[in-house]
């Protein structure tokens, strides 16, 4: 799972086996994710706005993110009970997810993290922080 700016840029990630799934892994990444702001102190902030796909829909998930400071953005599922917490204005910024799945592209650049040929998870991760550091060489 990864955290992406809006630039593209990777902010935080969090690799773990197939077998859990993926909305399981929201908050173990946002807490490995760092925001530096503009005048460049690095400090622990949290993203104000997280852009999801359809899965992450869940009133539980959008409330613990709004006690954590961030506003969910993710459209709704299909056949949801409840009322819908978000109007169309919000997810006008759901347009932008592409940046997001971008990054996961430039992934399949690499060749050694499409094809895992490391046994060792930590070998594997290592190549992950690489390929990070590069994308983001390569954005600046």
């Amino acid at each position: 799972m990864v955290v992406a700016d809006g630039k593209g840029v990777p902010l935080g990630i969090r690799t773990a086996s197939a077998s859990p799934a993926e909305v399981t892994l929201l908050e173990p990444v946002l807490d490995a994710t760092v925001v530096t702001p503009h005048d460049g102190r690095r400090r622990a902030r949290v993203p104000r706005r997280l852009i999801a796909d359809r899965a992450y829909d869940s009133d539980a998930h959008r409330e613990r993110l709004a006690y954590r400071g961030i506003e969910l953005i993710c459209p709704h599922r299909r056949g949801r009970k409840r009322k819908a917490t978000q109007d169309g204005r919000s997810l006008r910024r759901y347009a932008r997810r592409w940046k997001v799945e971008r990054v996961f592209a430039w992934f399949g650049n690499f060749r050694r993290l499409v094809v895992r040929y490391e046994r060792k998870i930590a070998m594997f991760r290592a190549f992950i922080h690489l390929a990070c550091i590069l994308i983001t060489i390569r954005q600046f």
